[in-house]
């Protein structure tokens, strides 16, 4: 097992490609927290469904990760490919990741999805940052994911377990599979709403529903069964029908489903993971350019 790194850059250093693939990290996830109005989630207007989150706690969440994000960048390309050594690596670092994450909010799970979703990204753009379209991205990625940590605990997450009751994926499937919600829903949400004109936070909006729409989401599936998923899967594209979260009809259904899932104590936080990891392969495929001998 190698070691890595987990200790923050100074700020004085000029940026090398991990800390730069961290910082990108990072920054989708504080972009998906402050994204605004989300249904049932922490935004900033409140705390959605949640009675132990806020939006300064996601913040914080957000920020406790940049080391773990940078020294899987750092195995990438020490390790230099995808296989075992690489997967183990990557899977310590994120465990490691995520004790930091839980002493910074008392123990709180913010991000434990987002770690692993960000965290294969990370590692996959590493790994070949001449090869940056979404699809190729993903397929690493996937890769990845595949294969088996022989490190890992046992015991199933509650994300698992409910995954496991209702035949549903959970994020380890999602990220074996390569991102079907991210490729397939987000990302051509987010590029049609663009194209149509829509402004950039509603254009993101539509990406979450997008991804509601058809995403087994165990968050809501572990708070509220599939009564919980039905509203929310339905719900979502009840939004996108009436003309998205930019017209007047799509913010009232947007509200509605808000109100619905709320009352389900239903929050969608898979759905949020995985927009964060549509906006970090977005930000990337626009930055594409920045790679060709820049690092």
């Amino acid at each position: 097992m190698h070691a890595f790194n987990l200790q923050p850059r100074t700020l004085t250093q000029p940026l090398s490609m991990p800390e730069w693939l961290a910082d990108l990290a990072v920054d989708a996830l504080i972009d998906e927290a402050d994204l605004s109005p989300k249904p049932a989630l922490v935004d900033r207007r409140g705390n959605g469904a949640h009675t132990d989150l806020h939006l300064g706690l996601m913040h914080a969440s957000a920020l406790s990760l940049w080391p773990a994000f940078k020294a899987m960048a750092d195995a990438a390309i020490e390790l230099g490919e995808v296989g075992l050594p690489l997967r183990e690596a990557v899977g310590c670092i994120g465990r490691e990741g995520e004790q930091v994450m839980l002493a910074t909010t008392g123990g709180v799970n913010t991000h434990r999805g987002a770690i692993w979703a960000l965290g294969l990204l990370v590692t996959a753009v590493a790994l070949e940052p001449e090869s940056c379209a979404a699809s190729s991205i993903a397929l690493r990625a996937a890769r990845l994911a595949l294969l088996d940590d022989r490190y890992s605990p046992r015991p199933l997450s509650h994300g698992a377990q409910v995954a496991q009751r209702y035949g549903a994926r959970g994020a380890r499937e999602e990220a074996q599979l390569g991102f079907p919600a991210v490729i397939q829903r987000a990302l051509p949400q987010l590029k049609r709403s663009r194209a149509a004109g829509v402004a950039e936070q509603n254009a993101r909006l539509d990406a979450l529903l997008a991804i509601m729409t058809t995403l087994a989401d165990t968050c809501v599936l572990y708070r509220a069964g599939e009564t919980g998923l039905h509203t929310m899967q339905l719900g979502a594209q009840a939004v996108l029908d009436a003309g998205g979260s930019a017209s007047l009809a799509g913010r009232r259904r947007l509200l509605e489903l808000d109100q619905q899932l709320i009352a389900l104590n239903a929050s969608p936080g898979g759905a949020a993971d995985l927009l964060a990891a549509c906006l970090f392969i977005d930000r990337i495929e626009s930055c594409d350019g920045i790679f060709q001998g820049a690092f």
